[in-house]
């Protein structure tokens, strides 16, 4: 029996936020930066467009703009909360749920990775972690 995949589209904008400061420290980001990023991370606007199980996922913060493509099952390139660049591998941990280890191209820090979950209710999980530290947002569509 074939799973239906989830669908991650739309635009989500962010209900709560835990750790994400606790986040940063753990991976050694300094205290002015994590001030600014935590201020400008408090309301980021989340664009999702998927087709099947490719998605494309901006993220708009007033200090700055991510943006990253990925297949799930495909390894892809991108960066770590604070910016380093990373090797990440996105795979189906559940039928909603995607989960993502990061790989460092250079240098050592903590394990990184990072989920994405659609739950029952239709809201959007994303968990960001850094060795034990892990950030969870949830998001709600616009």
């Amino acid at each position: 029996m074939e799973s239906k995949i989830p669908d991650f589209s739309g635009n989500w904008k962010m209900k709560s936020s835990e750790n994400f400061e606790e986040l940063l420290k753990a991976l050694g980001v300094n205290v002015m930066l994590r001030k600014i990023a935590v201020a400008a991370a408090s309301k980021p606007q989340v664009e999702i467009a998927q087709d099947g199980e490719t998605l494309s996922i901006k993220t708009s913060t007033s200090v700055r703009n991510t943006h990253i493509t990925f297949t799930v099952g495909q390894s892809f390139s991108e960066n770590t909360v604070d910016g380093r660049p990373c090797t990440s591998f996105p795979r189906w941990e559940t039928d909603s749920k995607i989960s993502c280890d990061q790989t460092l191209v250079k240098g050592e820090g903590p394990k990184t990775a990072w989920t994405r979950e659609i739950t029952n209710d239709g809201e959007l999980i994303l968990t960001m972690s850094a060795d034990d530290v892990v950030c969870t947002r949830l998001y709600v569509k616009e």
